[in-house]
């Protein structure tokens, strides 16, 4: 058990803003274990009902389920206009950090299946709790130094169950989805009366999936309308090496001609003007990627879970049977000793932890005059 009380916690560094700028994240170190875990802050002065009503949703959600590979909340907190929510440090932070920071090209395909396989256990527990998640992607699955994939963002998780029966389908469409779109299934943003189920769950993890495998998720570039578009006729994107990377796309001198590979040099470069260093770098990785190989049955999985139709997809339970995850078992590396080359947060910080005067904001976490919680958690 972790207190809610803030004079158990000392902070030490800020990490970041998260929920589309609502909140702030912050390392903290537990001092009654000595440990590290981090705190979100949500400010809710000034904030819209609908913010309100994500954050609320989170923790409620959140403290409803209990399993190995779904981020827990271990402590919350109300202090005046602010919430504070405590969760385990992640050592190895988002698989969209490890992309941006460690692996531009991809995390190598073992990587890949150990963390789709925690994924999975996690997303089964779910699903067959009666929720679906609909904002599966890189930035929502956390990996601890241990080598475990826990998932987050259930802020946008909706309910299949209502009043005490199943739903075949659903019909509500997820508040605030502008950063989850290109994740999401055809049938969801469709919103046409067939409505969808926890199969569109499926459809985000292969999208999840080529964003791990290329670094990017597809139709990254692409506007909302096309993209639609491109998911309703069917349009599947796909993982890239040497059997599925687009013809002639070594020549960039003008990216814009790539079609998809234009994404991933975008993303090398971050800069489509780049100069002749970046492009440079650019026509490196590329050629890496243009003759990389992954195996077939990860070219199947991707595949089985971008199908148009619903149905055609399997469910989380049979996902986890996949060939794919035979190497899981083959392979002699742990995850965490093949994310070696990364630096764990708590090292990134360590020059500033126990240090009072950088803490969760402005003013000192330990200063905070915590209120009794009105909220029904």
């Amino acid at each position: 058990m972790y207190d809610s009380d803030s004079e158990y916690y000392e902070g030490s560094a800020v990490l970041g803003t998260c929920c589309n700028g609502a909140g702030s994240v912050h390392l903290a170190r537990y001092k009654p274990k000595n440990t590290f875990v981090v705190i979100k802050k949500f400010n809710m002065d000034n904030r819209t009902h609908e913010e309100y009503d994500l954050v609320e949703q989170e923790i409620l959600m959140t403290r409803q389920l209990q399993h190995p590979n779904i981020l827990p909340y271990l402590a919350t907190f109300v202090s005046g206009h602010n919430i504070c929510v405590v969760s385990p440090l992640m050592g190895y932070g988002s698989c969209n950090d490890l992309i941006n920071e460690y692996f531009q090209e991809g995390l190598p395909e073992i990587a890949i299946a150990y963390i789709l396989r925690d994924t999975l256990q996690g997303l089964d527990y779910i699903h067959k709790r009666g929720f679906i998640h609909r904002a599966i992607k890189a930035s929502h699955i956390l990996i601890s130094t241990s080598g475990q994939a826990c998932l987050s963002g259930m802020r946008y998780a909706c309910e299949i169950v209502s009043h005490g029966k199943w739903q075949k389908t659903i019909h509500s469409f997820p508040k605030s989805t502008a950063n989850n779109l290109k994740w999401l299934s055809p049938e969801l943003l469709q919103q046409d009366l067939h409505g969808y189920n926890e199969k569109s769950d499926t459809y985000s993890l292969g999208m999840t999936i080529c964003e791990l495998a290329n670094g990017v998720v597809p139709f990254c570039d692409t506007s909302a309308t096309l993209m639609l578009t491109e998911k309703v006729r069917g349009s599947a994107p796909h993982i890239l090496d040497r059997s599925t990377f687009p013809a002639n796309t070594m020549d960039i001198e003008d990216p814009a001609e790539n079609g998809e590979t234009k994404l991933v040099c975008d993303k090398i470069t971050g800069d489509r003007s780049a100069s002749s260093g970046s492009l440079d770098t650019a026509r490196a990785r590329l050629h890496n990627m243009s003759n990389r190989k992954f195996s077939e049955p990860f070219h199947a999985i991707t595949e089985l879970c971008l199908q148009k139709n619903p149905s055609d997809r399997p469910t989380m339970n049979q996902l986890s049977a996949h060939p794919f995850f035979k190497q899981c078992r083959k392979h002699d590396e742990t995850l965490n000793e093949i994310l070696r080359c990364v630096v764990p947060i708590s090292e990134k910080h360590i020059h500033s932890a126990g240090d009072y005067l950088v803490a969760i904001s402005t003013e000192q976490l330990v200063d905070l005059d915590l209120e009794t919680c009105q909220w029904d958690f």
